[in-house]
């Protein structure tokens, strides 16, 4: 058995191919959350309260780091023209404070949520009919 077939049976497990592609999906969407350090937290979380796989879930987060860096200034762009609250007369609103502290931080938060959840089903149900192929494939060749 080669060192390819060992690892992606390691990683499948013996788990169901959409169980697989929830994974793959959820820690790619969670993995480009716009703060850093989260995505970690968020697909443990993720991966324990759904009871999904734990390791590909890291494996797929750690790989998309480059990727969240990259998605920053999108996000923020697109956030900052979703959250753009024009300033009251001689008030300062909670966005004002906001964008003083960490503004760019806020809009890619919120642009991160505009696109996750479109996204996630997409991929999900992109990934899921991959991993039925795949799955096929297999034992026919058995």
């Amino acid at each position: 058995m080669t060192l390819r077939r060992r690892l992606g049976a390691f990683a499948v497990g013996g788990v169901a191919p959409e169980t697989m592609a929830l994974s793959v999906a959820l820690a790619l969407l969670l993995g480009v959350f716009p703060v850093y350090g989260c995505p970690t937290l968020l697909c443990a979380a993720a991966a324990v309260t759904l009871r999904l796989n734990l390791p590909a879930m890291q494996l797929v987060n750690l790989l998309t780091s480059p990727l969240q860096l990259a998605l920053l200034g999108p996000f923020g762009r697109l956030g900052g023209r979703l959250v753009h609250v024009p300033a009251a007369a001689g008030q300062a609103s909670v966005w004002q404070i906001a964008a003083g502290l960490g503004g760019a931080l806020v809009h890619a938060v919120a642009g991160w949520c505009m696109v996750a959840a479109p996204l996630g089903i997409v991929l999900c149900l992109a990934l899921g009919w991959a991993g039925r192929g795949t799955a096929r494939r297999r034992h026919q060749a058995a």
